[in-house]
């Protein structure tokens, strides 16, 4: 039996409509004895992440966190920060034409208390029919609570809506939360996800 198309598109953020380039923190490194890859790191460990992606900490708490772990300098975390990468414009196509065809789209995302700041930055403001942050709810992917929450923003059951995102444990936790999903791998995704949303 052929699958029906999903009628609501729910996008992740990071890693997938936005990216990050490696290359974009020229000597950094030299002028602040500490790599890029070292701040990323420790901000990713998960007692420090998780209070920042379900809104306990500020953004700024974070940071503050990361440079008393690492040792950087207040100037190097401001800088580090200050590159908020840049969005990929053919996902940004895609979205657009989901909206153009009748499919409602949310973006959903771990993200920390400025994610709104950031979408204002890339003049995403008006972009998606919802916006579900894990700071905003309190609680993040890939929670049942979240995925439920997400799905009520659009008004579409889980079994209609589809997941595109780059990590496996949050595409893992839809499926269990009775959403179809795809791992991201890169614009050649593109085909197969305008097919699955018949546009």
């Amino acid at each position: 039996m052929r699958r029906r198309p999903a009628e609501a598109l729910l996008i992740d953020f990071d890693g997938v409509l936005r990216q990050y380039d490696p290359d974009a923190y020229p000597g950094f490194e030299q002028r602040h004895g500490i790599a890029p890859s070292v701040l990323l790191d420790s901000g990713l460990t998960w007692g420090r992440l998780l209070p920042a992606i379900t809104g306990y900490w500020t953004r700024q708490q974070w940071l503050d966190e990361i440079a008393a772990d690492t040792g950087a300098s207040a100037q190097a975390l401001a800088e580090w920060d200050a590159y908020r990468g840049r969005i990929d414009e053919p996902v940004l196509e895609f979205v657009r034409a989901a909206r153009a065809a009748g499919r409602k789209v949310a973006l959903v995302t771990n993200a920390t208390d400025d994610l709104r700041d950031d979408l204002s930055r890339f003049g995403l403001d008006a972009e998606f029919d919802a916006v579900i942050s894990s700071a905003e709810l309190r609680t993040h992917k890939p929670t049942k609570e979240f995925f439920a929450a997400a799905c009520q923003a659009v008004q579409t059951s889980p079994d209609r809506c589809l997941l595109v995102d780059d990590t496996d444990r949050h595409i893992r936790g839809a499926r269990v939360a009775g959403l179809s999903a795809m791992r991201w791998t890169g614009p050649a995704d593109l085909p197969y996800l305008r097919a699955a949303l018949s546009i």
